[in-house]
């Protein structure tokens, strides 16, 4: 799963009496109306109001003492304990004194006895809510996971009104890792039985993220909603907690049924499952919802039909038996002639399994790497596995034109030619094959791109060049050219490549401006 680190400062809202942003530290009395007459309730109010307009820390803290005092024995002995007021203004002592989880118990109690201060007391846990959420966020930009971790708790125990806070624990519970990562074994039963500390590290993430989806329950955290839902499947399945993937990718669905990325998820959990039928059936709905899909929609869920194909059967078993029953039955055949009958036999097995199994669900990833690339003609990675699934199919029609444009796309890389050259060996072409592997034997210098990010401001892009031979290289230069959607060139950059000493590399970190860029291509300038 992946995971946006990206946080981001909350800052209170509601207006104080000189119209500046109220703080747990200005005053205000309650917004909504309660009896504050009795003398011990009325005491509290006039010590809170003291305690956060004194400038001396010696007053504030004698002040809050005595508002502890009188409240509580307003409440045990002054038969206040039905007056909302008390509660309310125990609550605001409590937040003051940094204690959330008082203050969160003190104002449920006010909130029972006077439903019409719903509104204030929601307004008052905010207020209180956003500096302990702040130092969460400092903390996790700092890389002090476990105090932000501990922030972000404090600061959900008085307020739940939005997602962010749980969406931030949840991502960081994600992010966390077992001490021991030889723990993380693939067989399920090793998995669940050694990863105690793994294993609650999902559920803790699966937790808050299902927290975050009833706080997101106004419509502008529709988008934060949404994505707290497809996490909670995410986390399970990223732990390979089956059930627990399965039940959160089917509430997912529940209420976004068109999501081809939560559908090609439910799919391979199928398919590791061995509902092959079921799996099936979710695959193919995939592109009944493609043109409502992004190109990187289809291009995960593509790659997510190419995860679940299993592996081919182990024939080892199935020859055995047949050796044994051909000599049972024919004790004249020599060794040789029993090999080769059962040769015959486990190749069939193999050809059965890549012609019912395998080829159809090539076809399947091939189908949507073919919408998503009409939406996104340039992106590397769904060319190169578009024309890699077309290889193993054998389409001599179609593997030709997707290597073409890869090396288009990817001029200066070894595999991308070497894709050429295998569309060229498919259609029977010897020349055109041993020309395009000479052209990428005899590259001095290759671009290998490692890492492509972009957003609404533009687009990152990183990678080596690597001297592929036995001495220095010349200098050169690349441009890079950052495209839209529709191909257009939104940003370019020229790249120096420096001398390279024999078998070496240079890095390289591009990063342009504007709207729009989802692929990359370049060329020797």
């Amino acid at each position: 799963m992946t995971v946006n680190r990206t946080v981001a400062v909350i800052v209170a809202v509601g207006l104080g009496a000189v119209g500046r942003p109220l703080t747990a530290q200005q005053w205000e009395g309650a917004r909504c109306d309660l009896n504050t007459k009795h003398y011990l309730v009325n005491s509290g109010v006039l010590y809170l109001k003291s305690a956060t307009e004194t400038k001396f820390v010696d007053k504030r803290a004698k002040d809050l003492k005595d508002a502890d005092k009188v409240l509580h024995e307003a409440l045990a002995t002054g038969g206040q304990e039905k007056n909302p007021a008390a509660w309310y203004y125990l609550a605001r002592y409590y937040a003051l004194q940094n204690d959330l989880a008082g203050a969160d118990s003190a104002f449920t109690k006010a909130l029972a006895l006077a439903p019409t201060c719903k509104d204030d007391i929601d307004r008052w846990r905010r207020i209180f809510w956003v500096p302990v959420f702040n130092e969460g966020v400092k903390a996790w930009q700092a890389g002090n996971t476990d105090s932000a971790i501990a922030s972000f708790r404090r600061a959900n125990a008085i307020y739940s009104g939005e997602p962010t806070g749980f969406i931030y624990l949840g991502t960081l519970f994600a992010g966390r890792e077992a001490p021991d990562a030889s723990l993380r074994q693939r067989d399920s039963t090793k998995f669940r039985t050694d990863s105690i500390v793994f294993v609650t590290r999902a559920d803790s993430s699966a937790k808050y993220f299902k927290l975050a989806v009833p706080a997101a329950s106004d419509p502008k955290f529709a988008k934060e909603k949404r994505d707290a839902l497809f996490n909670v499947a995410r986390v399970y399945h990223a732990d390979q907690r089956w059930d627990g993937a399965v039940a959160g990718y089917k509430d997912y669905l529940a209420a976004y049924p068109n999501d081809v990325q939560a559908i090609a998820g439910l799919a391979a959990i199928y398919s590791h499952q061995g509902k092959r039928e079921d799996a099936g059936a979710l695959y193919n709905q995939i592109l009944d919802h493609a043109d409502s899909a992004e190109a990187t929609d289809l291009f995960a869920a593509a790659q997510a039909v190419l995860n679940a194909i299993p592996n081919e059967p182990d024939t080892a078993p199935v020859g055995s038996k047949c050796r044994a029953d051909t000599r049972a039955r024919n004790k004249t055949l020599t060794v040789r002639q029993i090999a080769t009958r059962c040769a015959a036999v486990t190749d069939d097995t193999i050809k059965a399994f890549r012609a019912s199994i395998a080829a159809p669900r090539y076809r399947l990833a091939a189908r949507a790497y073919e919408t998503g690339l009409a939406k996104d003609p340039y992106y590397r990675e769904a060319l190169y596995n578009l024309g890699g699934i077309y290889y193993l199919l054998g389409d001599s029609a179609k593997v030709l034109p997707v290597a073409q444009r890869l090396a288009a796309v990817d001029p200066l890389n070894r595999t991308s030619l070497a894709k050429v050259a295998g569309a060229w060996q498919l259609r029977g072409n010897k020349d055109s094959t041993l020309y395009y592997l000479t052209v990428a034997d005899s590259l001095t210098v290759e671009v290998t791109v490692g890492t492509f990010t972009s957003d609404e401001q533009g687009a990152k892009l990183g990678g080596l060049f690597t001297n592929l031979k036995a001495k220095p290289s010349a200098p050169a230069a690349v441009t890079f050219e950052f495209l839209n959607g529709k191909g257009d060139v939104i940003a370019s950059q020229k790249q120096d490549v420096p001398v390279i000493e024999a078998s070496g590399n240079h890095a390289f970190d591009l990063k342009v401006t504007g709207a729009g860029i989802v692929a990359w291509r370049y060329r020797k300038s």
